[in-house]
């Protein structure tokens, strides 16, 4: 799929710029818009940065609910290829830096060779890491609990939301985080992580030996119920026998809500650190 009339602008943006520029990549549930004070803090410190959605996906959060169904059926190589069509029309590889399916993109992206410097954060796991959490299972349900989901879209109450992503803040923050960013989800990336050991031909797969990979900063937050520890670690250990710089950065009492909730700063400003010293 083309650019969009509003990343071909982003695009363009960024070439005029001649600044370094910044590729966020949101996951699940989530839209483009959610990084918006990641963009305005990495702009004030020097880089030029870029949003791209998931395929089709609404402008609005407003627009978004109101038409759940245009999420279903959205895999990973097809947001990874997009993400990639995006890049490939900058004139300098960019800093790369995506959050939960976000993240797992992000490290494809590195892995084809396309980002000068990489931050995957809480990112769900590719073939060949194992761990299998209970609390990545339980988070998971809502969609994986029924096998008709795989072609649906499916939209998280409040306390699923509450439990898989807000679990780390307080109650009113995360009725706050609910009301505001969540929108419904496609089913298929989710069957496909759960399913990525076990099926060969899986798209939920990464190049972690390529040289042109780049330095890679892999985060997680300590109480992260979707993408826990466990499977940041078997990341980094499948990550670090690239010859590239890799790094593993454990943010204390934060969950899955990292990058949006009342503390993004403190992420951003260690993914911002790294992308200045290595890029």
């Amino acid at each position: 799929m083309s650019p969009s009339a509003r990343e071909r602008q982003e695009i363009d943006r960024a070439n005029a710029s001649g600044l370094r520029p910044v590729v966020f990549v949101h996951g699940l549930w989530m839209l483009a818009s959610s990084w918006q004070p990641w963009r305005a803090l990495f702009e004030e410190n020097g880089y030029t940065t870029l949003a791209p959605a998931w395929p089709d996906d609404p402008e609005t959060v407003a627009e978004a609910r109101a038409h759940p169904e245009v999420f279903a059926g959205k895999r990973v190589r097809q947001v990874t290829d997009h993400v990639a069509e995006v890049i490939a029309e900058l004139g300098r590889r960019p800093v790369v830096i995506g959050h939960s399916f976000g993240g797992l993109i992000t490290q494809q992206l590195a892995g084809r060779g396309l980002a000068a410097v990489s931050v995957p954060i809480d990112s769900a796991p590719f073939r060949g890491v194992l761990p299998l959490p209970f609390s990545a299972l339980r988070s998971a349900l809502p969609v994986l609990g029924n096998p008709a989901n795989y072609r649906r879209s499916v939209t998280l109450t409040y306390e699923q939301f509450r439990y898989a992503f807000a679990n780390a803040v307080s109650d009113s923050e995360a009725r706050h985080l609910y009301d505001t960013y969540p929108v419904a989800g496609s089913g298929v990336p989710l069957f496909q992580a759960a399913t990525a050991n076990v099926n060969s031909r899986t798209e939920a797969k990464v190049d972690t030996a390529n040289p042109r990979r780049g330095p890679m900063l892999l985060v997680t937050g300590e109480r992260d119920h979707i993408a826990p520890r466990a499977i940041a670690e078997a990341s980094f250990r499948k990550q670090q026998r690239n010859p590239g710089i890799t790094e593993l950065l454990e943010i204390p009492g934060r969950g899955h809500s990292l990058v949006f909730d009342s503390g993004w700063r403190d992420v951003a400003h260690e993914a911002l650190g790294f992308a200045k010293q290595h890029a």
